[in-house]
């Protein structure tokens, strides 16, 4: 997140800026952000503190969790604007969303703790008339390329069984593979996200960077527990401006 940051020769402060222009011009009026992970590739304070600003510029609150590239602590000892809310445990009239720890220290690939399991059953068993968005970085469910599984979930099959115990269960979000891909599996859809930087090529057994531009992906979660859920991205032109 420094000025002159990038990733594989995509200034990351840039897209991150054009893809917050994007959700700006867009006309609907959101309630929440969830950002999820990799907030920041060199974990300072500086690009901590810048997050929280641009994050306090909206009208509606952010919640956070930390990705593999981010540094925990400072994360926490910055992200102290008025809208940047810590809760991790997030409760409305028909919703509840669970954001999820799912990093270990200085290690790429990732691991749901017993503690966040735990914590996890007893948010959702506090709430259970209430339907359910489970929100973490690493993969909840295979990708489909070796080398970015290989860096995944180490538990994920210990996470889906404690998520199959709840049947207020409606949805489950994460990062980290830095392409979309949406599959519902009975009530539950399960989704990744889009990065606002560089974009991973999906089905590949070796990484390969995709040609598909920056987005994010918006969810409108409606009160008979259904999720509508879509991808926008930045057009051919504004990528071209930020390579």
């Amino acid at each position: 997140m420094l000025n002159h940051a990038c990733l594989r020769g995509m200034n990351t402060r840039e897209s991150f800026e054009a893809v917050c222009g994007l959700i700006d011009a867009s006309e609907v009026e959101f309630d929440l952000l969830l950002a999820t992970g990799d907030l920041a590739q060199d974990g300072s304070a500086e690009a901590y503190r810048y997050l929280a600003d641009a994050f306090n510029c909206y009208r509606f609150s952010t919640c956070w969790i930390p990705g593999n590239h981010d540094h925990y602590e400072t994360m926490k000892q910055h992200f102290r604007a008025e809208r940047v809310v810590p809760s991790k445990h997030v409760v409305s009239d028909h919703w509840q969303i669970v954001m999820l720890n799912s990093t270990l220290p200085d290690m790429t690939h990732g691991h749901i703790s017993a503690s966040q399991l735990d914590f996890l059953d007893q948010a959702l068993q506090s709430c259970p008339d209430k339907h359910a968005l489970v929100c973490l970085h690493h993969q909840a469910r295979a990708a489909g390329s070796f080398w970015i599984d290989d860096k995944g979930l180490k538990n994920d099959e210990e996470l889906r069984q404690r998520l199959s115990q709840h049947t207020h269960l409606r949805g489950v979000l994460w990062g980290h593979v830095h392409q979309e891909s949406q599959r519902n599996i009975g009530d539950v859809k399960w989704m990744s996200t889009p990065s606002s930087c560089i974009q991973f090529k999906p089905g590949n057994e070796e990484f390969a960077i995709d040609d598909r531009p920056p987005g994010y992906r918006r969810l409108d979660l409606h009160t008979d527990g259904c999720i509508e859920s879509s991808v926008y991205r930045l057009s051919i032109s504004q990528l071209e401006r930020l390579v």
